[in-house]
């Protein structure tokens, strides 16, 4: 069970202002939030019907890559055969 101060710390952690009037609603949110998800936990799952993986990807096929010119046809810069990019730092 969430308590106030559990809320508070949270807050604090998360770097988000919750005012004091607004922690009781968020603990009795989160205490329903946890109730629920311990009825999902005591279902049992194996009565559902197996799904079988499949991939639903396209098979990989080698194929020639761009022309280097081809390639930096778009770059706004370039220099020695490379797109230059501006320095970070």
């Amino acid at each position: 069970m969430i308590t106030e101060s559990d809320i508070e710390h949270i807050s604090e952690l998360a770097d988000i202002g919750i005012s004091k009037g607004e922690v009781p609603e968020f603990t009795h949110q989160f205490n329903a939030i946890l109730e629920y998800l311990s009825i999902i936990e005591s279902v049992e799952g194996e009565g559902a019907p197996a799904t079988g993986a499949a991939n639903l990807f396209r098979e990989d096929e080698p194929r020639p890559c761009l022309p280097q010119e081809a390639a930096l046809a778009n770059a706004g810069s370039t220099e020695n055969g490379f797109i230059k990019a501006p320095r970070v730092m």
